[in-house]
């Protein structure tokens, strides 16, 4: 057995961040028909999809899109499916933060964050699952984080509404059961990515970090494609409402 995507159209949010380039990179090289890449940003966009379409020529797309515009969101999403037969795959990895503490965050801050991170990824997940009920298949595999579990400071915003991803996940996956559609979720621990690299920077807090990893080191973004890449796949056929935690041991203590 092995990963095959062959004939298959995956939709990824967050398609210009590291995690979701690896992904797409990782859909490709399994056979994909087409990738569709949503992004708020047009110009890392464009050059995941310009470097992307350089190997797999054809089978990549990119569209401009922030989540936490239902409305644009809903009206691209409607428009780039139009004529296609079928969504194979969703994978909901598009995320924000702002590294605060409780008594700093604002309503503001609380609002953009769970603007794209719980609410926006809701209703994309809500479009697209209308989809999949309708054909009786797909698979959706949401970003989740260990922030899900762990009450790490600073991110009281961001551990919410990953908390609410990870619930969210079970609720949609017992409702969605019955017509053939699987849905779960990574829960990555710390990856050197766009969200953290910043704070990465930083030698003591990345010591600091990398102490309480087992494995001993901070992640990549290609350290999460297998998991999303098999929880999608006929491989994971009777894996519904998971949290898969791919955190390098973080949470074992």
């Amino acid at each position: 057995m092995q990963l095959d995507f062959a004939g298959q159209l995956i939709l990824i949010t967050g398609g210009a961040g590291d995690i979701g380039r690896a992904a797409a990179e990782g859909f490709l090289a399994s056979g994909a028909r087409k990738v569709m890449l949503l992004d708020a940003q047009a110009m890392p966009l464009e050059t995941a999809v310009k470097e992307l379409d350089a190997t797999y020529p054809g089978h990549v797309t990119g569209e401009v899109a922030d989540i936490a515009d239902v409305p644009a969101t809903r009206a691209v999403v409607r428009r780039v499916l139009a004529g296609e037969p079928a969504v194979d795959v969703l994978c909901n990895i598009a995320g924000v933060n702002r590294r605060k503490l409780a008594l700093e965050v604002t309503e503001a801050d609380w609002d953009y964050v769970l603007g794209v991170n719980l609410r926006g990824l809701f209703f994309i997940t809500q479009e697209i699952g209308q989809r999949m009920v309708a054909q009786g298949r797909g698979a959706v595999v949401s970003a989740a984080s260990v922030s899900s579990v762990r009450g790490h400071p600073r991110l009281a915003a961001y551990a919410a509404s990953k908390g609410g991803v990870a619930q969210l996940t079970r609720v949609l996956a017992h409702e969605w059961a019955a017509h053939g559609v699987r849905v779960n979720a990574v829960a990555p621990g710390y990856l050197e990515t766009g969200l953290t690299r910043a704070y990465l920077s930083d030698s003591a807090a990345r010591e600091t970090i990398t102490s309480k990893i087992p494995l001993g080191r901070i992640g990549s973004a290609k350290d999460v494609v297998g998991a999303i890449l098999f929880l999608a796949s006929s491989l994971a056929a009777y894996i519904t409402g998971e949290i898969l935690f791919v955190d390098g041991g973080r949470t074992v203590d």
